[in-house]
């Protein structure tokens, strides 16, 4: 069993869980993710690592309530237990010193992006990141992703804070500005990172996107997670998460997210019904 040493509420429907895990903070890198299971009867669900501390043995994760394992994860609090916590997986983000680096984080990726702009920071390189949520309500780690960065823009769909704008618009200014951007990291719903990749693309820069299908195990045995890169299949479990936001076949990948929403859909009703009874 592994034990929740701290629940926090972030925004409505995103929770933060500090899970006690020293094999898995002993080995975490930016970029990977886990695998969890609350118990013996739930199923398998991915979990980007936002932090790890190896002094303390913990690995700290962010989860949005969406289905059926999401909310019931959301239940439970500081002491409580799961029974599976597998990590980490996936190959860790590529740190190198570039020179100027842009990091896009949409909505809860912020957690996902922020040890990674922190490394790069670390690298050497100078951490531009732009932070992006439908109001200013969604909005959470604005102040460690600032910290981790050397310049900080926050937009929001609705312009409640922040600059109103998708998080594209100031991504295309930098690119067309005198920053000599190196790299784009996108990271957020899938959409979002490919309206990002379809802006650096007639630029040329390199841009990396962390791919979010239908997992499983998590080792690349069952083959729910295949993407088409570059017209290559590829399984994000063990080739990614991360990959060329410009090779990404991204209508695959979202015919492929939607294939069991019915089934997924069912289950929740299912599980509401049962909690309300």
């Amino acid at each position: 069993m592994y034990k929740i040493l701290l629940r926090q509420d972030l925004v409505p429907n995103t929770h933060l869980f500090k899970i006690e895990a020293p094999e898995v903070a002993r080995k975490a890198r930016p970029g990977q993710f886990i695998v969890i299971r609350i118990d013996e009867k739930g199923e398998r669900i991915p979990l980007t690592v936002a932090g790890w501390d190896e002094k303390e043995g913990s690995v700290t994760v962010v989860c949005q309530e969406v289905g059926t394992t999401t909310r019931r994860l959301a239940k439970l609090g500081t002491g409580d237990s799961i029974i599976d916590f597998v990590g980490p997986l996936g190959i860790p983000t590529h740190i190198e010193k570039l020179g100027t680096v842009v990091c896009v984080a949409g909505g809860f990726a912020v957690a996902v992006v922020t040890p990674i702009a922190r490394a790069l920071k670390e690298a050497g390189n100078r951490v531009i990141s732009i932070l992006g949520a439908r109001n200013r309500e969604l909005i959470f780690w604005e102040e460690e992703l600032r910290s981790a960065s050397d310049e900080l823009i926050v937009t929001t769909d609705d312009g409640s804070y922040g600059r109103k704008a998708l998080v594209t618009e100031p991504l295309k200014e930098l690119l067309e500005g005198d920053e000599d951007v190196k790299r784009v990291i996108a990271i957020g719903p899938s959409i979002m990172m490919k309206f990002c990749a379809k802006t650096t693309e007639p630029f040329g820069v390199n841009t990396v996107v962390s791919l979010n299908p239908i997992m499983v195990d998590g080792t690349g045995m069952c083959g729910c997670c295949r993407v088409s890169v570059g017209g290559l299949t590829k399984f994000v479990c063990v080739d990614g998460p991360d990959f060329d936001g410009h090779q990404v076949d991204w209508d695959l990948l979202f015919a492929r997210q939607k294939t069991y929403l019915d089934e997924e859909k069912e289950s929740l009703e299912k599980w509401q019904g049962q909690a309300h009874s």
